[in-house]
């Protein structure tokens, strides 16, 4: 097995969901400590690795979304691919942390930029607090190998909280639905696959039966389309069960809210909303990520992205009016900026490095949140690029990496620090 899987599998069996890292962090410094690197961090937990004075940085997150079992991780291979019994892998962005650490070993003189909560807001990246030596950053965030991202989508999650009354409910019937094991996926690159939204499912079914949502709860994180959703809701006829919706009879009295929770939900548009045909993605979409209510309050989490700052502003103006028509308050939150495509000497030396080991290289962008739009507005001066590894099904239970592209990127790094330091 490679030093780069040996590695991986090291730090998945370190805790390091976002938010709850720490174990993870103290693990990396020691480590970079014991290679004679020089090693600081900040405030907000990013943690900057160097030595002597590089001309390069890479970049990545050590955070990772936890879904199913996770952050219990049972890795095994399969025909060429690793994945995880029941939870995400965690290779978005662990490979790319194994991949540094070799280099670590090697003595690469290089900056190793480790951010923190990259998939709850790129937070470490909005708060970074380094004085950096490179002229250039390669970025090792991206998912499908021989390819090479010069641009991103910017971001802005929305909340809406509805306060709520409660009356009587006077429906004969009701039942608790649920629906889960949906596959899930990553609300930007994967929001163009058709993958079915747990929310929105059970407000078609609510809406079918003529039902009443009384309450509902579902979805995981704001960057992942939902899985599971459970709901109670009253009807006046009996309902029957179904293959998708799991029913449960409730005996007991219940109340209902005063606002129409169904029709707020069916509202609110899922998917994608314009497509970018320059670069064959979605322009601007949408993910009807979160929603949780209670006796007291609705509350829903809107995640939008899209690849320019003023239609991402022009979407969260128009989606904030749509909430406040039916009396919600709304909040934005964990904005991020677009990385705008561009061609420089740096992508340049990426490129044909790719062709090295590729032959045939794609230069895109992505409808997804990389840390080169922020970290680009913090340091202006450094020349930015993205690669990886090709990773199928991010922030899912269905995640996997493919092994041999892991080693081929990895080539990829080399001939590119090799080039730089020319």
């Amino acid at each position: 097995m490679s030093r780069i899987l040996e590695h991986f599998k090291t730090l998945s069996q370190i805790p390091h969901c976002s938010c709850n890292a720490k174990a993870l962090k103290e693990f990396l410094v020691d480590f970079a400590s014991r290679y004679g690197y020089s090693v600081d961090t900040d405030k907000s937990d990013n943690i900057l690795i160097c030595k002597e004075y590089p001309l390069l940085a890479l970049q990545a997150h050590y955070d990772m979304v936890c879904m199913g079992e996770a952050p219990k991780i049972e890795i095994y291979e399969q025909e060429g691919l690793l994945r995880a019994k029941n939870a995400s892998l965690g290779a978005d962005n662990g490979i790319a942390i194994a991949m540094m650490m070799v280099l670590m070993e090697d003595g690469y003189n290089l900056e190793f930029i480790l951010t923190s909560d990259e998939e709850v807001g790129l937070i470490g990246a909005n708060n970074i607090d380094f004085e950096l030596k490179s002229h250039y950053m390669l970025n090792l965030d991206s998912e499908e190998e021989g390819t090479l991202c010069i641009g991103c989508a910017g971001g802005v999650d929305l909340i809406a909280t509805q306060k709520e009354e409660e009356i009587v409910n006077s429906d004969t019937y009701c039942y608790e639905v649920s629906i889960s094991g949906l596959p899930g996926g990553h609300s930007g690159v994967d929001i163009d696959k058709d993958i079915p939204n747990a929310i929105k499912i059970l407000v078609k079914f609510a809406q079918k039966n003529n039902a009443t949502i009384l309450s509902i709860n579902g979805g995981e994180r704001s960057n992942s389309i939902p899985a599971s959703a459970k709901a109670v809701i009253s009807c006046v006829n009996e309902l029957q069960s179904i293959k998708e919706v799991a029913i449960k009879p409730l005996y007991k009295k219940l109340v209902k809210p005063k606002s129409d929770i169904a029709q707020i939900l069916d509202a609110i548009p899922h998917g994608v909303i314009r497509s970018n045909e320059a670069y064959d993605i979605p322009d601007i979409s949408q993910n009807l990520a979160i929603v949780h209510s209670n006796k007291d309050a609705l509350e829903i989490q809107l995640s939008i992205r899209a690849m320019s700052m003023d239609d991402l502003e022009m979407q969260a103006k128009k989606m904030s009016a749509l909430f406040e028509y039916y009396g919600c308050s709304v909040q934005k939150k964990d904005k991020y900026p677009a990385w705008t495509p561009e061609r420089n000497d740096f992508t340049n030396i990426i490129e044909e490095s790719l062709k090295g080991v590729f032959k045939e290289v794609e230069t895109k962008a992505i409808h997804a949140g990389l840390e080169c739009g922020v970290l680009k507005e913090k340091y202006p001066d450094i020349l930015f690029g993205s690669i990886g590894p090709t990773i199928r099904y991010p922030h899912s239970t269905r995640e996997e990496v493919d092994m041999k592209s892991v080693e081929k990127t990895f080539e990829v790094v080399k001939s590119i620090i090799k080039e730089v330091n020319k």
